[in-house]
């Protein structure tokens, strides 16, 4: 048995896309466990630059098996044109298997969550408007659709007509849209999509537990990341759903004994799409230079990120949080023309010294980054493949994070291709 959990240490985009691709081939299952199609990771195979959504990384190897879990929200035309994309690149999708209990975007929630941001004016939360939030709140308040509700036409019906009245009276009269839905209509377009995905669905629950006892290795990936979690994130400017480690067990149905390692994801500066706070956060030439060298561009939505200098308060917190046991520093290459690098290691706020993310969400908002300055190595270092062949400020880069944050860093990429990356001790067990 092995069980390992990949997840985002900062505001997502650090690179979770390739490195579960890097390590997927190494595991009999890849798991998607949280979010939905608001999440977007770039996989570079061959000359080939993939962008999935909904399909885990593990998709490109025939020999592993990809699973969209029960913690998933699924659009399910999302979903059927990914599939598409993949089958017409060469890419089966076959053995693709979907959670019976993943919820289901419904044509309302997108319209919902585009009204709803539209309300919120200059206060929006940034939010994709792909529907995800509406959907997970109508799975906690028990009025959700779920896959297997798809598969039966009949209930199917009932929900839609116990549900589609009241969207339509909250779009009408809260947020004063011109917007109504069939219940005829959205049934006919739903029963088509579950014609073509039925096949895929099953209890992926059972079916992990038995894997695991059977001695298969599932790597579990995370989408977004610890900043953007729901109950520990930069709350409200958050995701719906917990991305961090713990979201593994509630999203895959698996117990936590079950997992032998968490391997985080970080980013080797930080970056940020949409509202919220970011101590870090640079509106200066360095801030350019990083945005423009690492390409920073939301996969998803194309908006440009934000871009900022290393925070080891946040790092050393989603280690915490996650219960990390390694990291994987990405994009390192980025940094190799800057003469100096700064790390943030505290905050300032009204005199007062910050060790640790403040409790207060003011005292967040306003926090100023205090610096530790590191000499930069000024090369590239994009052809490196082992550690030792790194230059001494760069490895000195790397082992100042390590010391920090007390997690050690087994994987460092310099470059978006597979192989443009070091290994430093990271195993398959």
């Amino acid at each position: 048995m092995s069980a390992t959990v990949l997840v985002g240490t900062q505001w997502g985009d650090e690179g979770k896309g390739k490195v579960c691709d890097l390590l997927s081939k190494n595991y009999d299952y890849v798991v998607r466990f949280q979010g939905g199609n608001n999440a977007g990771h770039t996989v570079i195979s061959g000359n080939k630059k993939l962008a999935l959504h909904l399909i885990p990384s593990g998709i490109l190897y025939p020999g592993v098996t990809p699973i969209i879990a029960n913690g998933v929200v699924i659009d399910p035309k999302v979903l059927l044109e990914e599939i598409k994309y993949l089958e017409e690149i060469n890419v089966s999708c076959e053995n693709l298997i979907i959670s019976s209990n993943a919820h289901v975007i419904m044509p309302y929630h997108l319209e919902l969550d585009g009204a709803s941001e539209r309300h919120l004016g200059s206060n929006n939360i940034g939010t994709t408007k792909r529907g995800i939030g509406p959907c997970y709140q109508d799975k906690y308040e028990r009025c959700g659709i779920r896959m297997q509700d798809l598969c039966d036409e009949k209930i199917l019906r009932e929900k839609l007509e116990a549900v589609i009245p009241t969207k339509n009276s909250i779009l009408k009269d809260v947020y004063g849209s011109d917007v109504q839905f069939s219940v005829d209509k959205v049934l006919e377009e739903y029963l088509s999509y579950a014609k073509v995905l039925k096949k895929h669905v099953q209890d992926t629950s059972i079916l992990l537990n038995r894997k695991l006892s059977d001695g298969k290795k599932i790597l579990f990936e995370g989408a977004q990341a610890t900043q953007l979690d729901i109950d520990h994130g930069t709350y409200p400017f958050v995701t719906s759903s917990n991305c961090t480690a713990g979201g593994a067990c509630t999203g895959a149905g698996i117990g936590p004994t079950k997992i032998d390692r968490v391997l985080g994801i970080a980013k080797a500066y930080m970056t940020r799409v949409g509202s919220g706070p970011f101590p870090t956060e640079l509106f200066d030439e360095d801030g350019e230079k990083l945005g423009e060298i690492g390409a920073e561009y939301g996969v998803t939505t194309g908006r440009k990120r934000r871009c900022g200098w290393l925070d080891l308060v946040i790092l050393k917190y989603a280690v915490a949080v996650n219960g990390l046991s390694d990291i994987a520093l990405t994009k390192l290459d980025v940094l190799g023309s800057f003469d100096q690098i700064k790390v943030c290691t505290s905050y300032e706020y009204q005199g007062q010294v910050y060790v640790n993310v403040p409790l207060q969400q003011t005292a967040f908002h306003h926090a100023q980054p205090v610096y530790t300055t590191l000499p930069g190595w000024n090369c590239d270092i994009s052809e490196c493949r082992n550690y030792k062949d790194l230059p001494h400020e760069a490895k000195s880069y790397v082992e100042f994070i390590e010391d920090f944050v007390g997690a050690k860093v087994s994987i460092i990429t310099v470059g978006p291709d597979r192989d443009a990356t070091i290994m430093r001790g990271w195993e398959v067990r």
